[in-house]
């Protein structure tokens, strides 16, 4: 049996990336003089403004340093125990928070629904907002979307207006968990659609805008797009231990990201890399698309001895869906390189013995 290459951990996630060089000089500039500390500083000033820019409006900002914080907390925010939260159920709020947004609303209740390649349509929610019978169900509270979805897929502004209107007609807040919105930036900025098009114009409330994904360190963005809505939020971030001291290393990044656009160029070239790959794959016989890349996720059908061979080759990536469903990840930092290596060892890999 031939030996094992070394791990390559490329494609198993966008996480897997360092930190852009944007970002990395961000971090050495703001490493300076004392500075004021939690959030006094003039960095984080900087970085709220710009995300106020790029939603072209007055916004809330907070900072907090993980996506699940992020989620629990505005979903906390929104709900109280005796509230349940939709979402899709392939969301992180339902498979990967462990429980967080449960914990930190107090015992909200997740109902989770079933929809095409990671998304809901609006007709999925009334027979859900129409359970049980009163004070004996949890009382709908939220609707959580992920923007862009666990399966690589993007909403339209049109398709999250029509979910929002829903929520809204039935009192629910609208909650955004975009661990990749800038990826989703990208993709729809080609379709003619600005950030603000496909959140606050198309209903939604909050946002948990992602940076580690987009290549920062330990930050993410929560954004309430009417600023009286975020009232005492300030108090959930500290107690749910996600105020930083030095957060000034926090929002310097995003200041590093934001003022030249490199936030969307890096996004959009790993998009560009995941197109790259989905390109070649659909020339190697046999592959099944699970579904129809939109942004920097694949999601393919592979064969166990193709996966094994993959693996002694050294590539790592991730079983998502059912018996031989996979995830391949771009990220800003994957070249064209890597994937032309992949692909030829993908190549070798289901070419017959």
């Amino acid at each position: 049996m031939a030996a094992s290459s070394p791990p390559d951990y490329t494609f198993a996630s966008d996480n897997t990336a360092g930190i852009t060089p944007e970002a990395l000089a961000a971090l050495t500039a703001a490493n300076c003089d004392p500075t004021p500390s939690y959030g006094s500083d003039p960095w984080t000033s900087r970085a709220k403004q710009l995300i106020a820019d790029v939603f072209e409006r007055d916004c809330a900002v907070f900072f907090v340093f993980n996506g699940t914080a992020a989620n629990a907390l505005v979903l906390s925010h929104y709900c109280r125990s005796y509230n349940s939260i939709l979402c899709h159920d392939h969301s992180h709020a339902d498979t990967d928070e462990c429980g967080a947004p449960e914990f930190f609303t107090g015992g909200s209740k997740i109902l989770p629904i079933a929809g095409p390649h990671g998304k809901l349509r609006a007709a999925d929610l009334p027979p859900v907002l129409a359970r049980g019978e009163g004070v004996h169900f949890p009382k709908p509270g939220a609707l959580s979307l992920t923007q862009a979805t666990e399966r690589g897929t993007l909403y339209t502004p049109d398709e999250v207006r029509a979910l929002s209107d829903v929520a809204h007609a039935n009192g629910l807040a609208v909650h955004m968990d975009g661990a990749r919105f800038a990826n989703a930036a990208a993709a729809l900025r080609s379709r003619g659609f600005s950030p603000a098009d496909f959140t606050w114009r198309a209903g939604v409330d909050a946002l948990c805008f992602g940076g580690t994904k987009n290549g920062m360190n330990t930050t993410e963005a929560v954004v309430f797009f009417d600023p009286a809505q975020a009232r005492d939020f300030e108090y959930r971030v500290k107690q749910g231990a996600q105020l930083a001291s030095k957060q000034r290393f926090a929002a310097a990044q995003w200041c590093g990201m934001l003022e030249d656009g490199a936030w969307l160029r890096h996004a959009a070239h790993a998009n560009a890399m995941a197109a790259r790959l989905a390109g070649a794959l659909r020339e190697i016989p046999g592959l099944v698309f699970i579904a129809e890349p939109e942004v920097n996720g694949i999601f393919v059908e592979l064969a166990p001895a193709v996966v094994a061979a993959l693996r002694v080759r050294g590539w790592q990536f991730g079983l998502f869906i059912g018996a031989n469903g996979y995830r391949l990840m771009t990220s800003w930092a994957t070249t064209p390189e890597k994937i032309d290596a992949f692909v030829a060892d993908l190549r070798a890999a289901v070419a017959p013995q």
